[in-house]
């Protein structure tokens, strides 16, 4: 499926980089030649309280901003949001489009049987994979699981290509950044975790690769097709 405009909902708790994700991948659909939009909705800044954070990626202008309600992904960052119901959208997934795409971070499935039969009826695809785990093994540091899902969804969508991810993560964690408060102390902590600035690029650069690599086999083995483009011209 071709679409003029993917829009992508961010679904975790706070501390887990879900505004820092939206932002890198806002930016890194700018080095691609593409308009995009990314914005925060949380209340207080805390750490394990609910917090949503929206990308808009498309080709032609974005002027909406504020929450996202008709997203066509959905990236879910703790199982909390599902088995607590942590969200400030219940169910989790509400408002997600015809033959989206959901993607948890967990390594066993979480969904109850109503909600796999829902997705089902709406030929949402549901993608599990074990972010933390997978950022702890790459990285060494769970602070980096918002990399493997910034590189799952660019992965099964392509909105955004490595060389452009590359590109935004070297903008954000390489420059001096004016984030919030709450987003600029986790800036602050991934960067202790590493003694070189270096060594967080190319550890978050890893983690971002390995999840790429791992969603888009799953997307190709799945023929899951959610694209950014021009419609009209799509062979």
């Amino acid at each position: 499926m071709i679409k003029k405009r993917l829009n992508i909902r961010m679904s975790g708790l706070g501390g887990q980089g879900a505004v820092t994700a939206a932002h890198v991948m806002a930016m890194a659909a700018n080095r691609d030649g593409k308009f995009s939009i990314s914005n925060p909705f949380f209340g207080a800044e805390k750490r394990m309280a609910p917090a949503e954070s929206y990308c808009r990626i498309g080709i032609e202008r974005i002027y909406d901003r504020g929450e996202l309600v008709f997203p066509d992904v959905i990236e879910v960052f703790h199982p909390q949001v599902i088995t607590m119901g942590k969200s400030y959208t219940m169910p989790f997934y509400s408002g997600i489009k015809e033959g989206g795409v959901v993607i948890i971070n967990s390594g066993q499935p979480l969904l109850s049987e109503e909600d796999v039969q829902r997705l089902k009826d709406l030929n949402v695809a549901v993608f599990y994979i074990a972010g933390t785990e997978l950022a702890i093994e790459t990285a060494g540091t769970e602070l980096s699981t918002n990399m493997t899902m910034i590189g799952s969804v660019a992965g099964i969508t392509k909105c955004v290509s490595m060389e452009a991810l590359d590109g935004a993560l070297q903008e954000r964690f390489g420059k001096k950044f004016v984030a919030s408060g709450g987003t600029a102390s986790l800036d602050e902590a991934i960067k202790k975790k590493f003694a070189k600035k270096e060594m967080l690029l190319a550890k978050n650069l890893a983690t971002v690769k390995r999840a790429y690599e791992i969603a888009a086999e799953w997307a190709e083995k799945n023929k899951i097709e959610l694209r950014v483009g021009n419609p009209a011209v799509a062979v």
